[in-house]
């Protein structure tokens, strides 16, 4: 007989659980402007540091500091502090409706919605977005409208998708937004893929794309890496490290090991590790990586550290996995608070001013919402057309599609 221990299996546990208090005392966060900013086209074995640093721009006292510091004017600032509200009151708003029973699912971004509205502000207007389910912030920054986002909500008459998609599901061409999907991780193959095709038709536009940490345990976003680090496609891979994918926390998927920003070494490309919550960081760290991409230095992968606030989905419950209170305890705090705080502290904004902007993005939702639910909502009777089924599917119908709808009778 051997004589040997046994095996053992690690099974990676969370700090805390429900009735814990939370513990985030082994996060190392380090004093914001104190990570160097490289040139955008260092090669990537000079900069293999930033996959294990935290970029972070906004001090505890609201004032940008450092070399990341990408010294926006207030008016985009102000816009952009505008766009996280008017995204927040729209979930809220939508969160409510489903538990009305308006519609049938629902997906909250809270907390997060820098990782995608500030890169929106970075990145070109034309330039291609390959979402995951949480980024609705993308459609409101680029001005899409309320009201059919909530026709979409709703699968009414007005459903611009004619209901064919999950509720939050979006899609539109003309804002360069790619159609949402709820297999996981396809949309980083296919945001590579469109990259390759721009940079081989001598395009100028670039794609980014968002997947959550639990989907680095896919293989698809390996495949992606391989595929831009090989091809240097012009595109930016964003990992959003909320913490928590549905009820596995980000261990699961490696977190503890290392960070998720450090998978990119392995495949030759440069990783940047970001404070997810705070808007200056987000817009610097997704101009470096667009400047690179547009240089034809090849993609980037950039690890938004942020902490989802809400539950997974309007079917999830946190408080049976994690303490009801952790995320008040979250130390990098909301995205919304932190650059309200900056802007006061530059005297471009106030309280006053701050509440008066809180009402008018809460009545813009509320007379959105309004006129949505004028064309229907879920179990009203106000759907699309049966016959749109028949319908986009091919430029000229056969025969049996034909004989279908007619016995359909429409």
């Amino acid at each position: 007989m051997k004589n040997r221990k046994p095996l053992s299996l690690r099974v990676p546990e969370p700090e805390t659980r429900p009735g814990d208090q939370p513990d985030f005392s082994a996060m190392k966060i380090p004093e914001a402007g104190t990570v160097r900013r490289p040139d955008p086209d260092a090669p990537d074995h000079e900069i293999r540091d930033l996959a294990y640093a935290l970029i972070r721009v906004l001090d505890n006292d609201g004032q940008a500091v450092g070399a990341w510091n990408p010294r926006l004017d207030p008016e985009t600032l102000r816009r952009g502090l505008r766009v996280m509200m008017l995204t927040r009151a729209y979930d809220d708003r939508m969160y409510r409706a489903q538990r009305q029973g308006k519609t049938s699912f629902y997906m909250k971004c809270t907390g997060e919605e820098a990782t995608c509205i500030a890169q929106v502000f970075a990145l070109d207007r034309d330039d291609m977005c390959f979402p995951s389910y949480r980024q609705q912030g993308i459609l409101i920054a680029r001005g899409y409208p309320l009201v059919q986002m909530m026709n979409q909500v709703y699968s009414n008459e007005c459903d611009p998708l004619k209901g064919r998609q999950l509720p939050i599901m979006y899609s539109s061409k003309k804002d360069s937004f790619f159609t949402i999907s709820g297999n996981l991780g396809t949309q980083f193959p296919q945001a590579v893929g469109w990259a390759m095709a721009s940079a081989y038709k001598g395009d100028d536009r670039i794609a980014a794309s968002w997947i959550g940490d639990g989907t680095t345990a896919e293989g698809d976003f390996h495949q992606a890496l391989n595929f831009a680090s090989v091809y240097r496609a012009p595109v930016i891979l964003n990992v959003v490290n909320n913490q928590w994918a549905i009820s596995s926390f980000q261990g699961i998927a490696g977190g503890e090991e290392t960070t998720f920003a450090s998978r990119a070494i392995g495949y030759g490309l440069p990783g940047l590790r970001v404070d997810g919550n705070d808007f200056l960081a987000v817009y610097a760290a997704t101009e470096w990586a667009a400047a690179r991409a547009r240089n034809n230095q090849g993609a980037t992968l950039i690890e938004l550290y942020t902490y989802r606030v809400e539950g997974h989905s309007t079917s999830d419950d946190p408080s049976r996995y994690r303490p009801s209170d952790e995320g008040k305890a979250w130390p990098l705090g909301d995205p919304i608070e932190r650059l309200k705080k900056h802007l006061i502290a530059i005297g471009e904004w106030s309280d006053e001013r701050h509440q008066q902007a809180q009402k008018d993005v809460v009545e813009e939702v509320r007379a959105a919402n309004k006129e949505a639910e004028s064309h229907g909502t879920l179990g009203s009777g106000k759907t699309p057309s049966v016959k749109t089924m028949f319908e986009d599917v091919y430029e000229e119908m056969p025969w049996h599609i034909r004989r279908q709808r007619q016995q359909l009778g429409v």
